[in-house]
C-alpha cells in the first residue's frame, strides 16, 4: 500500500493533538489571568503609588505589572498598566489629563508571533515537504521500504470486460483468471490451479493496463497497481523491502490482483559480470520478486499481472514455468476490433447518424486503442472549431490527416515556384498509385505543409487489413514512392529537388528487405543475408548474418537495380497520363486539396494483384 496516505494521517492526527494541547493551555491561562488581573490606567497606578496600595511592581520595556496589597472590591489581587515616559507623564499629571496608555498584546501578541508561524511552517512540512521527500525516497526511516502501489478497492476500480474492446483473444485468456478470483475452490475441484504470474505483451496503447483493470472489477477484488520504476531508489535495499511490504500486504487483502506496469523497469535481464562488487539495486530487487513468485500460494488468491512492451529485455528467470506460466498477447486491434473500439469511445461525443464507423475503421489500419481514443478526440475537438452541433465524417478525415500528416502549417507560405513543383511532386504519386494494383488507394493529395517537414502529402490509407504482400506489390510500393521524383524528372528535365529524400529513404528500406529478408533476387538467391526476425520473446537475438565482400556489393547492386526499375514503371506511367498529370496539378494548385472523388484518374486501377508469386508478411 502506498505510504503517502499513512504518514499524511498520522502527521494530521500529530497536529490535531498539537492543536488541542495549546487550544487548552491558552484556555486555561486566559481564564485564570483574566479573572485575577485588572488593568488600570497609569495615572491611577501613580496615584495608587502615592496611596501605598501596591504590594510589589515588574517594570517591563512596555508594560508595569504587579499585585495589590488588598483584593480590591471587584476581586482582583493583581494588576497590569502601560509604561509611560517619566517626564510626559508629569506634564500630563499636571494639567489633569488622566494617562491611560496601551499594554502590550501580551499573550495574544505572543501567540501571533511565535505559535502561529510555528505551527503554519509545521503544517507545510506536513503536506508538501514529507510529500516531496517521500518521492525522492526520504520519506522517514518507518516508511522508506513501503511499497507504493495504489489500491483500488472493488467500487473504485469501475472497469469491465464491457469498457475493453478489440482484444478478444486477451480478454478470453484472461476470462480464467476472473473464474478463479470468484471462486477458487470450484475451479480447483480437478486439481488444477491459476498461473502464478500473466504477463501482458504488446506494443504502447494497445490496453494492457486497461485490462488488468478490467480483471480486477470484474472479480470484484482489491487491485494493487504499481510502476517497476516504484521499486528502485538510490538507497540498496529500499526496491527488495518494497516488493516484500507489496507481498505481504497482498496475502492479507487475498483475493486480490498485483499489477505491476512497464515491468521492464524492474526486470531487465542481468547481464553476468557486470558488478564486480557484487549485486546492484536492480539486481537485488528482482531477486526479491522471484523469490515472491516462488513463494507464495497461487491458491492463496492473488494474482500477479504484469505489462511490458520490450519483452526481449527481460530476464529469463522471470519468464520461466512456474513464474510467469502465461504470456497473453495485446496487439493492434484488426479492422473488426477497431469497430468494436471505435463503438465504446463514441457514447461519449455526440455524433451524427450519419458517420460510417466501419468506414473509419478501415481508414484506420495500425492503430492501436489509444489512437483510435485520440481519434475520437481530435473529431470533436475538430467539430468543436467549426461550431457544428455533432461530429460527422468529414470531422473524423480531418483527425485522421492531423494524427497522420501533422498539423496544417499555415504560416510557411510557398512561391508560386515552389508550390507548382511541389504539386507535380505530389500529383506524380497521386496517378502511380492510382494506376497500380494491390497498392493501398488514394485518399487525398494536398500542397499545404504539414507536420515538421512536409510540403504537401498525399495520403493512402488501406481499407482492409494486409499480412501478406507479393514481389509484385512490393514493387510497386518502391514505383509510387518514386513517383515524385519521377514526376519532376519529366517536368523539370532532370532538374530534380530534395523534395525526394524520405521517398528514397522508404524506398530503399524496402528493397534492402526484399533483398537480404526475402530473398526475393534471383542472383543473391533464396537465402538471408538479415538477422532473424525476434518472433518469441523466449528467443535470443540472432546476430546479424555476415557476407562476404563480394556478395555485399551484389546486395548494393540489387538494390539500386529494384529502384531504378521503380522509377523508370513509375515514369512510363506518367509519359501516358501526362494530361491527366497536367489537368490534376492545375487543379490541385487552385484548391490546394484534392480527393479522389473530385478528380476521377485519382481513382484507382480495377486490374488485379497477379497471381502466383511469392507472398511476405506485411
Amino acid at each position: 500500500m502506498e505510504s503517502d496516505p499513512n504518514t499524511r494521517k498520522q502527521a494530521i492526527a500529530v497536529g490535531y493533538i498539537f492543536l488541542a494541547g495549546v487550544g487548552m493551555l491558552l484556555l486555561q491561562w486566559l481564564l485564570t489571568t483574566y479573572n485575577t488581573v485588572e488593568t488600570i490606567p497609569y495615572s491611577q497606578f501613580e496615584q495608587m503609588v502615592d496611596q501605598g496600595k501596591i504590594a510589589e511592581v515588574s517594570v517591563g520595556q512596555d508594560t508595569i505589572q504587579g499585585k495589590f496589597k488588598d483584593k480590591q472590591a471587584d476581586g482582583k489581587t493583581a494588576f497590569i498598566t502601560a509604561r509611560v515616559d517619566p517626564p510626559l507623564a508629569e506634564k500630563l499629571a499636571a494639567k489633569g489629563v488622566t494617562v491611560t496608555g496601551v499594554p502590550s498584546g501580551g499573550v495574544i501578541q505572543t501567540l501571533l508571533s511565535w505559535v502561529v508561524p510555528a505551527l503554519m511552517f509545521y503544517l507545510i512540512w506536513v503536506f508538501l515537504g514529507r510529500k516531496v521527500m517521500d518521492r525522492q525516497g526520504f520519506g522517514g526511516l518507518m516508511s522508506i521500504g513501503k511499497s507504493r502501489a495504489k489500491v483500488y478497492v472493488e467500487t473504485d476500480t469501475k472497469v469491465t470486460f464491457a469498457d475493453v474492446a478489440g482484444v478478444d483473444e486477451a480478454k478470453f485468456e484472461l476470462q480464467e483468471v476472473v473464474q478463479f478470483l470468484k471462486d477458487p475452490k470450484s475451479y480447483g475441484r480437478l486439481g488444477a490451479h491459476v498461473p502464478k504470474g500473466i504477463l501482458l505483451v504488446g506494443p504502447p496503447g494497445t490496453g494492457k493496463t486497461l485490462l488488468a483493470r478490467a480483471v480486477a472489477g470484474e472479480a470484484g477484488v482489491a487491485f494493487f497497481s504499481i510502476s517497476g520504476s516504484e521499486f528502485v531508489e538510490m538507497f540498496v535495499g529500499v526496491g527488495a523491502a518494497r516488493v516484500r511490504d507489496l507481498f505481504e500486504q497482498a496475502r492479507k487483502a487475498a483475493p486480490c490482483i498485483i499489477f505491476i506496469d512497464e515491468l521492464d523497469a524492474l526486470g531487465r535481464s542481468r547481464s553476468a559480470g557486470a558488478q564486480l562488487g557484487g549485486y546492484d539495486e536492480k539486481e537485488q530487487t528482482l531477486n526479491q520478486l522471484l523469490a515472491e513468485l516462488d513463494g507464495f500460494d497461487p491458491s492463496s488468491g492473488v494474482i500477479l499481472l504484469a505489462a511490458t512492451n520490450r519483452p526481449e529485455i527481460l530476464d529469463p528467470a522471470l519468464l520461466r514455468a512456474g513464474r510467469f506460466d502465461r504470456q497473453v498477447l495485446v496487439d493492434r486491434p484488426d479492422r473488426s476490433g477497431r469497430l468494436a473500439i471505435l463503438k465504446v469511445h463514441v457514447r461519449k461525443i455526440t455524433m451524427a447518424d450519419s458517420v460510417d464507423l466501419d468506414k473509419v475503421a478501415a481508414l484506420t489500419a495500425g492503430f492501436t486503442g489509444a489512437d483510435l481514443a485520440n481519434l475520437i478526440n481530435e473529431a470533436a475537438i475538430a467539430a468543436t472549431r467549426r461550431k457544428g452541433h455533432e461530429v460527422t465524417f468529414e470531422d473524423f478525415t480531418t483527425a485522421i490527416e492531423r494524427i497522420v500528416a501533422g498539423i496544417e502549417k499555415k504560416s510557411r507560405v510557398l512561391s508560386p515556384a515552389e508550390r507548382r513543383r511541389v504539386a507535380y511532386h505530389e500529383m506524380g504519386h497521386a496517378l502511380v498509385a492510382a494506376n497500380l494494383a494491390g497498392v493501398d488507394p488514394v485518399q487525398k493529395v494536398s500542397i499545404i505543409p504539414r507536420g515538421v517537414g512536409a510540403l504537401g502529402y498525399t495520403m493512402q490509407r488501406p481499407t482492409e487489413d494486409r499480412f501478406l504482400l507479393a514481389v509484385s506489390e512490393l514493387k510497386n510500393r518502391i514505383a509510387v514512392l518514386m513517383g515524385g521524383r519521377a514526376s519532376e524528372q519529366i517536368i523539370f528535365d532532370g532538374d530534380v529537388s530534395t523534395g525526394a529524400a524520405d521517398d528514397l529513404q522508404r524506398a530503399t528500406e524496402i528493397a534492402i528487405e526484399m533483398v537480404t529478408k526475402y530473398g526475393m533476387d534471383a542472383t543473391l538467391g533464396q537465402r538471408t543475408y538479415a538477422p532473424r526476425p525476434q518472433v518469441s520473446f523466449l528467443q535470443p537475438q540472432d546476430q546479424i548474418v555476415s557476407a562476404a565482400e563480394d556478395t555485399g556489393r551484389e546486395i548494393d547492386l540489387a538494390v539500386r537495380d529494384l529502384i531504378a526499375e521503380g522509377g523508370a514503371r513509375a515514369r512510363a506511367i506518367l509519359d501516358g497520363h501526362r494530361q491527366d498529370l497536367e489537368r490534376g496539378v492545375a487543379l490541385l494548385i487552385a484548391k490546394e486539396t484534392l480527393t479522389a472523388e473530385e478528380f476521377a484518374p485519382l481513382r484507382p486501377a480495377s486490374a488485379p494483384v497477379p497471381s502466383g508469386e511469392v507472398a511476405v508478411p506485411s
